[in-house]
């Protein structure tokens, strides 16, 4: 992995965490095992860096929705106003019943079916 991609993937995981916990309701939602304890009902939100000019898109891929369901559609907003910028795709979850499941989501291009994700993100939520 290149320099700039673990500093990215680690300022990308620094602010999934953050608004996790946010939305966990400050220090009683607290991370553990690059997990993260989300209250029921409560929704929250993942953020990470995309362009869909490329073609790549962030889409989930493993989620038990007995537990955790995705509220909407993904949303991207651009860094500027510039054609093809980079920004970030962000995906909101409620929390439903408690239990544990494993959020995972990967950066492909969907009509790819053959080729490998360009990279994947995966955290374990517990409902409680």
């Amino acid at each position: 992995m290149s320099t700039r991609k673990s500093t990215a993937a680690a300022l990308v995981w620094c602010a999934v965490a953050a608004l996790l916990l946010a939305a966990c309701g400050g220090p009683a939602g607290s991370q553990e095992t690059g997990g993260v304890q989300v209250k029921e009902g409560r929704v929250f939100e993942v953020s990470l860096e995309a362009n869909p000019t490329t073609g790549y898109l962030w889409e989930v891929i493993e989620l038990d929705e007995a537990i955790l369901q995705q509220e909407g559609e993904a949303e991207f907003k651009p860094e500027s106003k510039l054609v093809g910028a980079p920004g970030v795709q962000t995906f909101r979850f409620k929390a439903r019943t408690p239990g544990q499941v494993i959020l995972t989501l990967v950066h492909h291009r969907p009509w790819e079916k053959d080729k490998d994700p360009l990279d994947s993100f995966s955290i374990q939520v517990v409902v409680r």
